[in-house]
């Protein structure tokens, strides 16, 4: 057996995403020896009342850069566009492309219904790279692509946004992560996302997303009897892996 680190992919659809949804797991994971990547399909680019599109994308890739780093994992943005992101061809080959690259054990991503459909494209293109990429003869078309990888990654989808679907129904999650000795660290990241106050404020009537995220994940937390946690679900369709590697991992 190998005794490389456990390589895991945290991939949503814009920067400040995977830090509401998934950074206190991915902290823990990566106090385990894992090793953590963060990437986001897009960098953001529709997400100021203000500035244009290339100004605040530069501004949202370094906030995702510097939350990254306070974890100790590495950023990419596979540079779609916002309100862009759709399920054709090309975008399967570069999502598969980027998972050929780092390949990952572990897989994290956005939940297959969610409040809006960048996140959806995101949880059905990232599926269907987890997939395709140990295919042999799959070509993504890329210059210089990485090989496939060995076999198809554990994965797991997220929280959608406050819980529930696209008619207010709760969406129950398989298992709950207990991120109370984590909370902080994963509070510092999204506080790397500055930019995001006034534009939470103006788009969705959220006066601060730090408290918002504490409620949230307070809430999960009580459903567990702790004070903080962050909630999955595991993809477990024919031919994926079906031992929760996750929590295995979080029980060392």
């Amino acid at each position: 057996m190998s005794d490389s680190p456990v390589r895991v992919l945290a991939i949503h659809a814009h920067p400040d995403d995977v830090e509401f949804q998934c950074a206190g797991t991915l902290a823990l994971l990566k106090q385990n020896g894992c090793e953590i990547t963060i990437a986001t399909m897009t960098p953001g680019d529709c997400g100021s009342a203000e500035l244009a599109a290339e100004a605040i994308s530069q501004i949202r890739r370094d906030e995702a850069f510097q939350a990254a780093q306070l974890l100790g994992a590495d950023y990419e943005c596979l540079e779609f566009r916002d309100l862009s992101i759709c399920f054709d061809n090309e975008s399967r080959r570069r999502v598969t492309a980027f998972l050929r690259k780092i390949q990952p054990d572990i897989v994290i991503t956005a939940p297959p219904v969610d409040y809006m459909p960048d996140h959806e494209q995101t949880s059905l293109l990232v599926r269907d790279a987890c997939f395709n990429a140990p295919i042999p003869n799959y070509d993504t078309h890329q210059v210089n692509p990485s090989g496939p990888i060995d076999r198809i990654p554990h994965l797991y989808y997220v929280d959608p946004i406050e819980g529930t679907d696209w008619f207010g129904n709760a969406v129950q999650p398989e298992f709950l992560v207990d991120i109370s000795t984590t909370f902080e660290l994963k509070q510092k990241m999204l506080a790397c996302h500055a930019s995001q106050r006034d534009w939470l404020l103006k788009q969705h009537g959220i006066d601060e997303y730090l408290n918002s995220c504490e409620r949230w994940t307070r809430q999960r937390g009580s459903e567990l009897g702790v004070e903080y946690a962050e909630a999955f679900r595991q993809h477990k369709g024919h031919p994926y892996p079906h031992d929760n590697r996750l929590l295995e991992l979080l029980s060392k």
